[in-house]
């Protein structure tokens, strides 16, 4: 199409769609050259928030609006991912000052937190005790006991200091002074002197339980633990301490449109000075600013509930399914996840902040500190999370699922499985008060290699009972592995936890095949087909270990053998499609030989009657794409032999 042609049709366009332009040719100049491609825009646009129409370059006024709401929404829907923290900690503020005032009140968890208290990824082996610091103008003294993992964090949900094991006291208790935003005054000897950037601070930490008692750490918090302004260091007031155990207690951010009037409150309450400049613009751009009145009209209500139900699916999805290789502890190899890329707890890595892992951070948990992200062989601790199972699909209260903790656990003081609900990200709600385990609980029973099999379902599996932790049907749920004392098989990825392994159908179908797989079943279908497949007969997950609960099937085989005398049978293992033919084909050919050692060394099954052989995943019954498929296909078959 020629220059002139173009320019016609176009202004013909627009004289169709806004009755503003008259057509006219666009003549060639004297100074006329040729425009590369891409330099200029069509008069005609079609976008994802519409039609546009432009008179050379300029727009109409209905495509001016559809381009302005547009970027409202943008910055809008910017202010909800950056600006999550900001509410989050907005939340934590709230939560805490219904129990009393600022400086003053400290919320202990005497008994532990446990599922009641809505607080983002908490867990359940730690004694936490936190409190507001509302600075003045001048400094705060905080005195803090000793053998705890604390932190303070501005209201901007900034890293300010450590207390106790990894902060400047090493773990002995110390007397912090907190200087005000901008202060400029005497700061006395005898302190570990800190700088914060906001006048609201939250101060948190954990003790640790002795002997499973919460008595020493709740003792040492009750009688060292102050706050005071530095003006009363010589006669500091007593603290208000509040047990929270067992109580509705509410920390978390809200994710609809009310996220802008918290993070208003924050700015409105705060000095800009510990912020990014780019989120303060995006805010200033939707009417969130210092000094001024926070009130959206009419166009802007629907565009900023829009911005805030993208931003929570947006963090939704980045958090339970990551596109970002960064975020897995072993990339390719496993589902779970870390929250630190690299250890590092500011998310920038190679200069680049990777801002899609800090927005989901700050929607899942809370706390930043470097203990949590940093290489501390021996101190703090780690954590690997997951929302899916070992296929990737969501992990779902109304089943059942199995993870192996491998023997030698890299956790010098203690591990824990802690379950969490996907939408308040609070501990999980079922009949039990702490819906955790770990190495803590006295009553885990330990496989005979020195592992561990940990069961999650909505009713315990038999036997299993002391492994289990329950969930609840028609829920999704997300769980965080803790290591306390991290050791360095962790750091350096020689040690790693199992997948989480769906094993609810395969239970089921056991359970069913087990009360059929009678000696008189197994005799009829090897008579009359030659073969038979037997569920009965369970391994743990990439094991050749027979479970507990398979001596009936073994039993009914061994009468089967022993009623037909002249019978020869290969045991033939078979897998499902997960996982290569080499690996699958050693698996299946090792379960094999399992069952033929079973039958001859405790059920007496002369050994020349019997012979192995592995199948690998050449042989299925039914599809591999469906769990259900894959549960049928993992069998151990009985083939008659000439």
């Amino acid at each position: 199409m020629t220059r002139k042609l173009r320019g016609t049709l176009t202004v013909c366009a627009l004289m169709l769609a806004s009755g503003l332009a008259s057509a006219q040719e666009v003549p060639s100049m004297k100074m006329t050259t040729d425009i590369p491609e891409g330099v200029t825009t069509p008069d005609n646009i079609q976008t994802r928030v519409g039609e546009l129409n432009f008179f050379d370059g300029v727009p109409d006024a209905e495509s001016a609006q559809k381009v302005y709401n547009l970027l409202d929404f943008t910055h809008a829907y910017q202010a909800v991912l950056d600006g999550t923290k900001i509410a989050s900690m907005e939340g934590i503020r709230n939560g805490l000052l219904q129990y009393g005032p600022a400086n003053e009140t400290a919320l202990l968890f005497e008994g532990l937190m446990d599922s009641r208290a809505l607080f983002l990824t908490a867990n359940t082996t730690s004694v936490y005790m936190m409190s507001w610091l509302e600075l003045g103008d001048e400094p705060m003294v905080i005195e803090t006991p000793p053998n705890v993992l604390g932190f303070l964090n501005d209201a901007w949900f900034r890293y300010v200091t450590d207390f106790g094991n990894l902060g400047p006291d090493e773990g002995q208790g110390g007397k912090f002074l907190i200087l005000p935003p901008g202060y400029e005054g005497e700061v006395p000897e005898g302190y570990f002197v800190k700088q914060t950037n906001t006048y609201g601070n939250w101060v948190l930490w954990r003790g640790y339980q002795k002997d499973g008692s919460t008595a020493d750490a709740v003792g040492n918090t009750k009688n060292l633990f102050r706050m005071y302004p530095l003006s009363q260091k010589d006669n500091p007031p007593a603290m208000n301490f509040v047990n929270v155990s067992g109580e509705l207690f509410n920390t978390i951010h809200r994710m609809d449109a009310e996220i802008f009037n918290e993070i208003n409150a924050v700015v409105q309450r705060e000095p800009l000075m510990g912020e990014r400049p780019e989120l303060l613009g995006h805010l200033a751009a939707i009417g969130i600013e210092k000094g001024k009145e926070f009130s959206p009209d009419t166009r802007m209500q629907p565009i900023l509930k829009a911005a805030a139900a993208a931003g929570a699916v947006t963090v939704k999805t980045v958090i339970s399914k990551p596109r970002d290789e960064r975020f897995y502890w072993y990339p390719g190899e496993s589902y779970w996840q870390t929250a630190f890329p690299g250890g590092a707890y500011t998310w920038e890595i190679d200069g680049a902040t990777v801002h899609d892992i800090r927005a989901a951070f700050h929607f899942y948990a809370t706390g930043i500190t470097p203990a949590m992200a940093l290489k501390k062989v021996g101190k703090g601790s780690q954590y690997a999370f997951t929302y899916v199972d070992s296929n990737g699909n969501p992990l779902d209260g109304s089943k059942t699922y199995k993870v192996n903790v491998p023997k030698e656990v890299p956790a010098k003081d203690f591990w824990s499985f802690t379950l969490y609900d996907n939408q308040t990200r609070s501990m999980l709600q079922t009949d039990a008060q702490f819906p955790a385990i770990g190495s803590n609980d006295t009553d885990v029973v330990q496989n005979d290699d020195g592992s561990y099999d940990i069961y999650f379902g909505p009713t315990a599996p038999e036997g299993k009972e002391s492994n289990w932790v329950q969930t609840v049907p028609g829920k999704g749920w997300n769980t965080i592995f803790r290591l306390y004392g991290p050791l360095e098989t962790w750091f350096d990825q020689t040690w790693k936890p199992g997948e989480i392994e769906l094993v609810s159908f395969a239970a089921d179908t056991a359970a069913q095949t087990a009360n059929s797989e009678s000696a008189e079943d197994i005799t009829l279908r090897i008579t009359v087909d030659g073969r038979v497949s037997i569920y009965g007969v369970q391994f743990d997950t990439a094991s050749t270990r027979i479970l507990p609960g398979s001596e009936g099937t073994l039993e009914a085989i061994a009468a089967m053998m022993a009623d037909l005398p002249d019978l020869k049978i290969a045991v033939v293992g078979h897998t499902d499609h997960v996982g290569g033919y080499d690996s699958n084909l050693a698996l299946s050919k090792q379960r094999a030989d399992a069952v033929v050692a079973e039958l001859v060394g405790t059920y007496g099954v002369a050994n020349d009657r019997l012979f192995a052989a592995g199948a690998s995943f050449l042989s299925p019954i039914a599809s591999n794409e469906t769990e259900e498929g894959r549960a049928l296909n993992r069998r151990v078959e009985l083939v008659r032999a000439p």
